[in-house]
């Protein structure tokens, strides 16, 4: 008995209509929700000799055209580094703790709604979900810092809302959404076995939820969780948009201080693209390790 050839995989294609494509068991090409993490674990110890070689040789070439110096621009970026982690980059860490301490106590209701079997509380805790995850950053920092007022008058009291503030209010909006949707898989990725075992032991749904599926999803999520807080730390120089007195604005005061020097902006930005690196990496390495750890063996 001859076999026929399908059309688009073992003969030529007979329309140019999309077809669906064969599945993939391996998951190649599906999302990978640590993707950043794995970026970040998976580079060499050459490829920081190779970055910090460029960061070397491009003042050099800079001071080709001109009288201000490597040196000097390495004795600017020396004197300036107190001002610029202490005030700038631990900053940047608070905001990076607040936003994420928000994103996911609000995430953890919004994920539960979400799984929740009423419509009326399942559809627009779906809708937020997408709405806020599939926005940019940027421009919710923009909408939160043009919604809200630069002070709060309560009668003859006056209470200043600062930039930062509303930095960690549009920061933790995305937060929120995609852990709400690590909290949603990871309840969806218990076997429904166990929803019936506790509802054969009549379990009510709620003491089903808290005492048997969320203990199982705890580990899963926390390797999500933590590719999440190293996105969200990265993107808080966003917050320099803002006005607010973190690592990256006040570089950039640090660079208006010394006279605007061309030669100055890879020392200050390779500083901070450096500090921030080495800040992420680690959580990158630690977040691998326990996927693997806590991976779901079948």
């Amino acid at each position: 008995m001859s076999r026929r050839a399908i059309p688009g995989l073992g003969a030529a294609a007979t329309t140019d209509l999309p077809v669906l494509k064969p599945f993939d068991p391996s998951g190649r090409t599906a999302h990978d929700p640590l993707l950043i993490s794995r970026f970040l674990a998976r580079l060499k110890w050459w490829h920081f000799a190779v970055f910090a070689l460029v960061l070397l040789l491009w003042p050099m070439v800079a001071y080709a055209q001109s009288r201000y110096s490597y040196g000097d621009a390495f004795e600017a970026l020396v004197r300036w580094i107190p001002f610029v982690v202490v005030d700038g980059f631990f900053f940047n860490i608070q905001i990076s703790f607040f936003s994420m301490a928000i994103g996911t106590v609000a995430g953890v209701f919004l994920g539960l709604m979400q799984i929740s079997p009423l419509t009326a509380i399942r559809l627009p805790a779906i809708v937020i979900t997408q709405l806020f995850r599939n926005s940019p950053w940027l421009v919710l920092l923009f909408i939160v810092l043009l919604a809200f007022p630069f002070e709060i008058v309560i009668g003859d009291v006056i209470l200043p809302f600062p930039a930062w503030v509303k930095a960690v209010i549009g920061l933790s909006l995305p937060i929120m959404a995609n852990i709400s949707e690590v909290v949603r898989g990871a309840v969806q990725s218990v076997p429904s076995g166990q929803w019936e075992a506790a509802e054969s032991l009549a379990f009510s749904r709620r003491q089903t939820l808290f005492e048997i599926i969320l203990p199982q999803c705890f580990k899963r999520m926390i390797p999500p969780w933590m590719n999440w807080y190293a996105i969200l730390t990265m993107a808080t120089p966003l917050c320099s948009i803002l006005g607010v007195e973190e690592m990256i604005n006040l570089s950039r005061q640090a660079i208006e201080a010394e006279d605007n020097h061309p030669e100055l902006l890879v020392p200050f930005y390779g500083f901070a693209l450096l500090l921030f690196f080495a800040y992420c990496y680690p959580i990158a390495r630690w977040t691998i390790s326990l996927e693997r750890k806590y991976a779901v063996k079948l």
